[in-house]
């Protein structure tokens, strides 16, 4: 553990950039300001994300320096990140069109795969095959849906961060117990830079994360959720069940509002997470109880998973099922919450 002082340095950074961009929006009135699709209820600072994406893009070249990265991965996810961070930051400045930013995210997303030494395996209950095409382009869609899902559920106080801290440590244990311990600096930096930010963004927001932010957590989640498929299949699909929440809920949403022919980009408070929000009247709580169902019910799936105890196929059914209940229960994708 003697590369912990890095993980402290993240944490440190972090928290100090976080405080610098909330007194710049302050001062240059860079504020979200509530209306009928939003979750809150004061203007709010925004933009506090740009603080992550320094902080770990800083300290990726450490990593880099001391080999706790590899030079493909080092490459892909920054710039990947790099790319969707300032796309972002330009639409919280301002407007950027949604093909130009969907332009972007295919890029960005294509640029992370271009740098990926794995080819994804498709497993059937025991059988599995390998298409090159087809994996790449399955991950292909599968970033860019975890790119803007992401953004999608940065909604209410402190989710996106919890979901990012949550996963991030919990992987990171994962990698120890499957024998790893070597990988847990690039999901530890992460998480800590993240943590750094969310001391101003929960219990309740003084800043918040912004498209720049939440984008890069979800290419760079994404990112690494891939490009470990060089050290074990099996743990892909422990980042996919630790990431459930999100997806589970986004997807749900994103497919009952496409029924209805709604204009997927168009801000909504249709999300589960949203209505639960309103149902339980405060943020706080459902930021918990999603940090609670990572640690307490997806990580020791994803644990057993990664680490052979049972196959990746039975461990995403057994992850997402009740998932995929739940939010139905909170009325993932339907305008109104009937209880």
């Amino acid at each position: 553990m003697k590369f912990l002082w890095l993980v402290v340095g993240a944490l440190f950074v972090s928290w100090i950039l976080t405080l610098y961009f909330r007194h710049y929006a302050l001062s240059r009135n860079i504020m979200d300001l509530p209306n009928e699709r939003s979750s809150h209820v004061v203007p709010t600072p925004r933009g506090g994300g740009v603080a992550i994406v320094i902080t770990v893009l800083s300290f990726f070249p450490i990593l880099f320096l001391f080999d706790l990265i590899s030079y493909s991965d080092f490459k892909g996810v920054l710039g990947a990140g790099l790319l969707v961070a300032i796309v972002g930051f330009a639409d919280d400045r301002g407007h950027i069109a949604a093909r130009w930013r969907l332009l972007a995210h295919f890029t960005a997303a294509a640029w992370v795969l271009l740098n990926v030494h794995y080819i994804p395996t498709f497993l059937i209950f025991g059988s599995s095959f390998e298409n090159h095409w087809l994996g790449s382009f399955f991950s292909l869609l599968y970033l860019v849906w975890m790119l803007n899902l992401y953004n999608f559920m940065d909604g209410i106080d402190g989710l996106a961060s919890a979901e990012a801290v949550s996963v991030c440590v919990c992987m990171s244990i994962i990698y120890i117990l499957s024998g790893n311990g070597n990988l847990i600096w690039v999901p530890l930096i992460l998480a800590f830079a993240v943590l750094g930010f969310m001391y101003w963004n929960f219990p309740f927001a003084r800043i918040f994360m912004g498209d720049a932010g939440s984008g890069f957590l979800g290419i760079t989640l994404g990112a690494l959720s891939i490009q470990i498929g060089v050290h074990g299949s099996e743990l892909v699909y422990s980042w996919i069940i630790m990431l459930g929440v999100f997806v589970a809920d986004a997807t749900l949403t994103l497919f009952r509002r496409t029924l209805r022919g709604e204009k997927i980009y168009q801000a909504h408070r249709s999300h589960g997470y949203q209505h639960a929000a309103i149902f339980y009247k405060q943020h706080h709580y459902v930021t918990g109880c999603v940090a609670a169902i990572n640690v307490f019910f997806l990580f020791p799936i994803a644990a057993l998973v990664g680490c052979g105890g049972i196959s990746p196929e039975w461990g995403v059914l057994l992850a997402y099922c009740p998932l995929f209940a739940l939010a139905w229960k909170y009325d993932a994708g339907l305008p109104n919450r009937n209880v």
